[in-house]
């Protein structure tokens, strides 16, 4: 088969398309033939050594991606030709992927290869951000750090599904106008003065703020109201500062951490969650953008467009 990989960390330079042998199945995993594979910012960060990564050299990145079963190892639940998905299983970025049959996710005829690989990992942390590290309720206002991005346009839609009014923060006018068109209701700019702005808005804060900036954690806090919540997740921006106790203490304000590993702990919860996830799309309330595609074999183009920060919304390779 072949797959995009690399022998050394670095720039895109060291991504290699080249013959590698098949898969060797396990007895708990399946052979599946990728229609379609997710691109995210952590494959950029594995290419260049500072993430985790599974195997040995030649290396193959991603974790996301859709296709159909062409081995199913005699598992009865299976059966070649079946379309399915994953979120989590290493090694994606390859005509075929042996996936752990707790992995496996379902897929509807309703939704294309190219909408799974471009919606699961960063639809199910949107998922898990609104309905579990904030549970979020009618009429709430919801902050938005990066709101073009493709986290922020599924938890703004999420968010606006479950009631909220949400306020995003972006980069260019560019982004925000994606922003505005995904239902955000407010959008405002880094470069401005984007505090007052929201305080504009709402005078006592707002109920909870998602971050995954981390350099603006402290910020945030500023304009979360009395009893309110900061959502962390990410650092797109460089560590935070340490949060004073005191502070949290004295406007009895929550920090709550977000990772999706600590959600998709179990078959039942992977499928629960994506069913949730495809649920919404095909009812027409959760509308994703139509992702950009580059061949499998364009890996070197896919990571560099990624990386100019040009995109967004979803980039996805296809075999």
């Amino acid at each position: 088969m072949k797959a995009l990989t690399f022998s050394s960390f670095g720039n895109s330079d060291v991504l290699e398309y080249i013959e590698i042998p098949n898969p060797e199945l396990k007895t708990d995993e399946i052979l599946v033939e990728m229609k379609a594979i997710g691109l995210n910012f952590a494959d950029v960060y594995r290419r260049k050594g500072n993430y985790h990564l599974k195997g040995n050299p030649p290396f193959i990145a991603g974790y996301e991606g859709a296709g159909i079963v062409v081995d199913a190892n005699n598992h009865p639940e299976y059966k070649v030709g079946d379309r399915v998905a994953f979120a989590d299983v290493p090694f994606a970025n390859a005509e075929l992927v042996a996936v752990n049959t707790n992995h496996v996710l379902p897929l509807p005829e309703a939704i294309s290869f190219e909408t799974a690989a471009s919606i699961l990992l960063q639809g199910l942390t949107a998922h898990y951000l609104a309905t579990d590290s904030h549970k979020t309720t009618q009429g709430e206002t919801v902050l938005i750090h990066a709101v073009a991005g493709g986290v922020g346009q599924f938890l703004t839609q999420i968010s606006k599904l479950l009631g909220a009014n949400v306020i995003g923060l972006t980069s260019s006018s560019d982004k925000a106008k994606v922003a505005i068109e995904q239902g955000a209701d407010h959008v405002f700019l880094y470069n401005e003065d984007w505090k007052s702005h929201v305080l504009e808005i709402a005078p006592k804060g707002v109920d909870v703020v998602y971050d995954s900036i981390g350099s603006t954690l402290a910020d945030s806090f500023k304009i979360t109201k009395e009893c309110g919540q900061v959502v962390f997740f990410g650092m797109a921006g460089g560590d935070p500062e340490p949060v004073d106790p005191r502070m949290l203490m004295d406007g009895s304000k929550t920090l709550t951490g977000g990772d999706l590993w600590s959600y998709l702990n179990s078959k039942e919860e992977r499928i629960k969650r994506t069913n949730q996830l495809f649920s919404w799309i095909i009812d027409g309330k959760l509308i994703p953008t139509t992702p950009t595609s580059f061949r499998l074999s364009e890996g070197k183009l896919a990571h560099d467009y990624l990386e100019s920060r040009k995109s967004t919304g979803k980039i996805i390779l296809i075999p």
